[in-house]
């Protein structure tokens, strides 16, 4: 162990400011993943999509976490948070390899703050960025939740989008990857319809099951979770491959998953009585 983290240290000095470095560094990390040292991979990774204020630091399966209900203060609180969870580790940000953040959807505001922030630290640190679906975030935590059971192969992540809709999309995990059935959308409630699948029963997480709790029954879903909220653990579980593979982005380049493009009425529809 002593002597992979070495390496990793190694390699991430060698990110540096030019494009050459940045390739450097990506051979790097395909070399560990192909040795299996991709576990020594030091990451950052936080949400801010819900209610529910996450962040996590980790290598492999080792995780910092800290979250707590944010409400509204998801732009006072995320900071300190992410210097808790380092100062846990035992970290600085010059330390690290990358930057995971959940990329939406979710609450706009808080997915466009967990952008914004995850893109001036990796400014400030020449850091990589990896954007993570909260959805699919969602559906890898509740699998590593029940994985000695092999239960939760198959998931629908489901949060409550405002004006009668709902964030969702559905997972199923094969081969020790997860394979996207339903991509992230935002629909009304009663239009939500899943695949035909011979596969295991499916799974529902997320708040949007708590806003619309008669949809668990139209998914015909065998167990549900409406309290379940994006985690940063799992946000970095699922960058790690991605950073191998060269989907690591930088800075400015990094963008949020928007999935609604109206929010709100104009004043002649609201005037009519229009309603979202």
């Amino acid at each position: 162990m002593r002597v992979e983290v070495a390496a990793m240290r190694c390699v991430g000095t060698t990110t540096g400011k030019s494009a050459k470095g940045r390739e450097l560094y990506l051979c790097g990390l395909e070399s560990l993943f192909r040795s299996g040292k991709l576990r020594c991979m030091k990451l950052l990774a936080f949400d801010a999509s819900t209610d529910w204020l996450s962040v996590a630091c980790g290598v492999g399966e080792s995780w910092c976490m800290r979250g707590e209900p944010a409400g509204q203060a998801h732009s006072e609180r995320l900071l300190p948070l992410i210097q808790e969870v380092l100062a846990d580790a035992g970290w600085s940000l010059r330390s690290l390899d990358g930057i995971a953040f959940g990329a939406g959807p979710g609450a706009f505001t808080g997915v466009r703050i967990a952008c914004g922030v995850a893109q001036g630290l990796g400014l400030g640190a020449d850091l990589p960025l990896v954007p993570v679906s909260t959805l699919q975030a969602m559906a890898h935590s509740a699998w590593r939740m029940h994985s000695a059971t092999h239960v939760a192969t198959q998931v629908v992540a489901c949060l409550d989008a405002r004006m009668r809709e709902v964030y969702i999309a559905a997972y199923r995990r094969e081969e020790g990857q997860w394979n996207e059935i339903l991509a992230p959308a935002v629909l009304p409630p009663a239009e939500v319809a899943l695949p035909n699948s011979g596969h295991a029963a499916w799974w529902g997480v997320g708040g949007g099951f708590a806003a619309y709790p008669a949809l668990a029954s139209l998914l015909t879903l065998e167990r549900v979770d409406a309290h379940a909220a994006p985690d940063a653990r799992a946000i970095g579980e699922l960058a790690q491959p991605r950073f191998v593979a060269g989907e690591g982005v930088d800075a400015a380049d990094a963008r949020p998953l928007y999935v609604r493009h109206r929010v709100a009425l104009t004043t002649a529809e609201r005037a009519a009585g229009a309603r979202l």
